[in-house]
């Protein structure tokens, strides 16, 4: 594979959507520039790129890519050494049900202080419940069986965001499978990669690639 250009990531470490872009770079052995932002401090260079005015946000020639689950399909389509694109079409339907139906009771339990008008217990029961299905669901060690899918790389942020809210009492739920298979990727080399710290970019820098 011939890449004539570097591509750059605007990236922001604890950003969960983040996270998942840069898992996939870890696995796919596809280097980027990586450019670490504040997003209280947008640089004009990421706001310029960004349409959604958030990370990750993939600039590759002419191409932007601005959405960290086509960022992931990006990747793998170029190289997908472990075969993560190997899944029925229920990962795709647990991502969403992530994304739309999860993220939100997250949001209302992690930043409660943003919610006063709503219920923490009721949000957090909620995301909860969500969790045990999928919990029953998972079919093996992952999700799929014995073996990394891009739905567990997609949803892992965000079960991980959930559970360090008050990671105690999330073990104490007694999970099947959940506590296990966060466990299996939180101390895995692929992450220790992803969340290696980079100062903050600045125009001028010189270049940081990934990984």
């Amino acid at each position: 594979m011939v890449i004539k250009h570097t591509p750059i990531l605007y990236s922001f470490r604890r950003c969960p959507y983040a996270i998942r872009a840069r898992l996939t770079l870890v696995v796919s052995k596809i280097n980027v520039e990586i450019r670490e932002i504040l997003l209280r401090d947008k640089p004009t260079d990421f706001i310029n790129s960004s349409k959604s005015k958030t990370v990750p946000c993939l600039v590759d020639g002419e191409k932007i890519i601005d959405e960290s689950l086509e960022i992931m399909l990006w990747a793998l389509n170029q190289n997908d050494p472990e075969s993560w694109l190997d899944m029925p079409n229920e990962g795709y339907e647990i991502i969403n049900l992530i994304e739309n139906e999860f993220k939100p009771y997250l949001d209302k339990t992690k930043y409660s202080s943003r919610y006063p008008e709503e219920d923490f217990e009721e949000n957090r029961n909620r995301a909860t419940n969500i969790l045990r299905e999928l919990d029953n669901f998972q079919r093996g060690k992952y999700f799929f069986g014995n073996k990394v899918s891009l739905c567990d790389v997609a949803i892992f942020p965000f079960v991980r965001q959930f559970a360090f809210i008050n990671i105690d009492w999330f073990h104490e739920k007694k999970w099947k499978n959940l506590s296990r298979w966060l466990s299996s990727f939180l101390e895995s080399e692929m992450f220790v990669i992803c969340q290696k710290k980079y100062t903050k970019w600045e125009p001028g820098n010189a270049l940081v690639y990934f990984p």
